[in-house]
């Protein structure tokens, strides 16, 4: 019987990246490093996630999928992505800001790069004073005008900026312009996808190579929403022992979820794996076979076969599954 799985975190260089993921989550990062990101769970190509606890201690996730298929995943989600992992968790430390970039859809991604797209949501797990994040356009947009900012050096004037705060979610559809900003610590869940098309680089010089980071602006030129929107943050109120949905979405649903004391997690008519991101305290998890320890940055994987999990203590979890 399958049982919640753990992964090693694979660690992420980034030119932007800091510390914050050691000093918030505890997490032991290679010393003397930038790391941007922490990605949690993987079924990237090159970056599969190696199960950290168990029996399964040592398999990857791509083995596990092949192996037991619906079981670990869900009938109807291995029916729609066979062996590839549909999600990506990831956990972020932006010490400066990333480039302003946008990812393809399904079908543009898949013509240029045989892959999935990329649509991804963001949470705000912390906060520097001031931070901010850029979604979108602020006002109406074409490609012609697009070009004239963008080459001009003042792309950053056409986009939204948002002030944001500990708990903020956003969405983030596949082609919308985005940047995270300096100073924000976020958890990121999304399709399994690497594809960023980079368009604007705030003029930084790698100083591993004296050189500016690519660019790949005329991929993004057919890539790009050029409408404006008003609908990317997430207001919810929180509940103790209850989810709260902050995005559904065709290819996730991502809810809140406090816990004090206890709550039963019934899964039995889901079809689907369901993973948590820990963002505060410890919880013990109660399956059918056993107990499992969830704790403040660690993320875990629940098999689709177990139809229920009792959560038992006290914490904040961040509950996602394929809908």
């Amino acid at each position: 019987m399958l049982y919640p799985l753990k992964f090693k975190p694979i660690y992420k260089e980034r030119i932007w990246g800091g510390r914050k993921i050691e000093t918030a989550f505890g997490k032991q990062l290679p010393a003397g490093e930038k790391i941007g990101e922490s990605w949690e769970l993987s079924g990237v190509d090159g970056d599969i996630s190696v199960v950290a606890n168990g029996q399964l201690k040592g398999n990857n996730l791509q083995e596990l999928t092949e192996i037991y298929m619906g079981d670990l995943v869900g009938d109807k989600v291995f029916e729609r992505y066979g062996e590839e992992f549909p999600l990506l968790i990831k956990l972020i430390d932006a010490d400066d800001n990333l480039s302003i970039q946008v990812h393809p859809d399904d079908e543009l991604a898949a013509e240029r790069h045989q892959s999935f797209g990329k649509t991804e949501m963001w949470y705000v797990v912390g906060h520097e004073a001031g931070a901010q994040l850029y979604l979108g356009f602020n006002q109406p947009v074409d490609r012609a005008k697009y070009l004239k900012y963008l080459n001009a050096g003042r792309l950053a004037e056409l986009l939204t900026a948002y002030k944001v705060e500990d708990g903020d979610s956003y969405f983030i559809p596949a082609g919308t312009i985005h940047a995270i900003g300096k100073g924000l610590l976020i958890a990121e869940i999304q399709q399994t996808s690497d594809i960023t098309y980079r368009v604007f680089d705030w003029n930084r010089v790698d100083p591993k190579t004296g050189k500016g980071r690519e660019l790949h602006t005329e991929l993004a030129l057919d890539a790009i929403e050029y409408k404006s929107r008003s609908d990317y943050k997430t207001v919810a109120a929180p509940q103790v022992n209850a989810p709260v949905t902050l995005e559904k979405c065709p290819y996730f649903q991502t809810s809140s979820l406090i816990i004090s004391g206890e709550a039963v997690r019934d899964y039995a008519a889901l079809d689907s794996f369901v993973i948590y991101i820990c963002l505060e305290g410890q919880l013990e998890m109660a399956y059918d076979g056993g107990t499992e320890t969830i704790a403040k940055g660690e993320t875990v994987l629940v098999p689709a076969e177990l139809n229920e999990i009792v959560l038992r203590g006290s914490g904040k979890l961040l509950e996602v599954y394929i809908p």
